[in-house]
């Protein structure tokens, strides 16, 4: 029965590309479908703000698999197609081509959008998003020079990487922060400043606490970003980076259960048992936390997929990976592990020298390891997952005490 069934998978991302593989690395050898809006076959996000940006790594290295891997392993590959219907009574996905496509079982990867900025002016030439690979080529081609002036609305995570790489590249940078303090709502305001900081060191002007009232420009040009109190930053180029926004309209349409992402178990099964979710989009219950997680970085792609080839196939899995990304800013490297949620209202506890921008920052609640960040500190992060997924009390002058190798603490 497997040979004849039809495995649809809506997303050319990595979770998608990353279940295709392990279907095919289970035995199955049914149908598998994989329907991508993008004309790309499916690629990996961190380069796009990051070393493919800046110019230092290939175009092919940003892809899952090679084009030809798709054909050697059967898999049917639809590009440029996007999934505008879903019958779950009849197990149909329709596709804006005008095809219908029958599933036995189906996953959801579709990912999320750029959260879009709502001022006047954002149809301007010259103002920019980053979350596809045509963005990052189209900034890159305009970046790659230097000489550039870049405004940077936002201070997450892709809005100070884009920064530090736009800034090296030898354009100035203006990121422009609606907080008192950059990256607070992730890492708290000590250290937020510590990134604001290493910004302001390499000639990155941080400009805190600003509202924008909109962009202007002249003839169809971006020139510049107005701010509330009447202060215009001029600028050859915008770039918004806000957020993003759950791809949850085919399933809210479909009548699947919805809440900021498709709301999953932990085998990653969605309110319909023959759907499936896994990426960005999939707002999953967490074993270890007995919480509900939506992460949009790309281990949660890379580590999902997996798991939900596996519940697709009828197999007992559980996704319980604990969070993790990193980020590379100028001479700053970060690896962090953990379960952001917790880490309000908790005892940060440092292991190394802060000063110097080579630790590692631990969050305990109630005593223990809820999170977990090294700076410039590198083949510690399994122990500090290990810490995070034990879930035991520690002694916060052990954990701080570099003479203890963690395990021992």
């Amino acid at each position: 029965m497997a040979d004849q069934q039809s495995f649809v998978i809506v997303g050319a991302s990595l979770a998608g590309a990353s279940a295709a593989r392990i279907l095919r690395d289970e035995g199955f050898n049914g149908e598998i479908h994989l329907i991508g809006a993008e004309e790309h076959h499916p690629y990996i996000r961190p380069p796009l703000s990051k070393d493919y940006l800046a110019g230092t790594a290939e175009r092919d290295s940003v892809f899952v698999e090679s084009r030809s891997w798709y054909t050697d392993r059967d898999v049917q590959f639809h590009p440029g197609t996007r999934a505008v219907d879903l019958d779950l009574a009849a197990h149909l996905v329709s596709t804006d081509d005008g095809e219908s496509r029958r599933y036995d079982r189906l996953l959801l990867a579709t990912g999320s959008r750029p959260r879009p900025l709502t001022v006047p002016g954002t149809d301007l030439g010259g103002v920019h998003y980053l979350r596809t690979l045509d963005h990052a080529e189209a900034l890159r081609s305009l970046l790659v020079g230097g000489d550039k002036r870049l405004v940077v609305v936002g201070s997450g995570w892709i809005g100070m990487e884009v920064a530090a790489t736009a800034r090296t590249l030898g354009n100035e940078v203006t990121i422009l922060e609606r907080g008192a303090v950059p990256l607070a709502a992730v890492l708290g305001d000590e250290l937020g400043s510590l990134f604001a900081t290493l910004h302001e060191e390499h000639g990155v002007v941080v400009r805190r606490s600003v509202v924008v009232e909109s962009l202007v420009g002249t003839d169809g040009q971006v020139t510049g970003v107005l701010l509330v109190g009447g202060e215009t930053v001029l600028a050859d180029l915008v770039l918004v980076g806000i957020g993003a926004v759950p791809n949850v309209e085919l399933a809210q349409k479909a009548g699947l259960d919805v809440d900021n992402g498709i709301l999953v178990n932990a085998s990653l099964t969605t309110s319909d048992p023959h759907v499936f979710a896994a990426g960005d989009v999939a707002s999953a219950e967490h074993p270890l936390i007995q919480q509900r997680l939506r992460s949009e970085h790309w281990a949660n792609a890379l580590n999902g997929g997996p798991v939900a080839a596996r519940a697709m196939l009828g197999q007992s899995v559980s996704f319980d990976a604990i969070p993790y990304f990193y980020t590379d800013q100028f001479d700053l490297g970060m690896e962090y592990s953990g379960f952001g949620p917790l880490t309000r209202d908790a005892e940060l506890v440092y292991r190394g020298n802060p000063g110097a921008r080579e630790f590692i920052a631990f969050w305990l609640s109630a005593g223990r390891v809820v999170a977990g960040m090294n700076v410039n500190v590198w083949d510690v992060n399994d122990a500090v997952q290990g810490l995070i997924r034990h879930g035991r009390p520690v002694d916060p002058s052990r954990l701080s005490d570099e003479t203890i190798p963690l395990g021992n603490v």
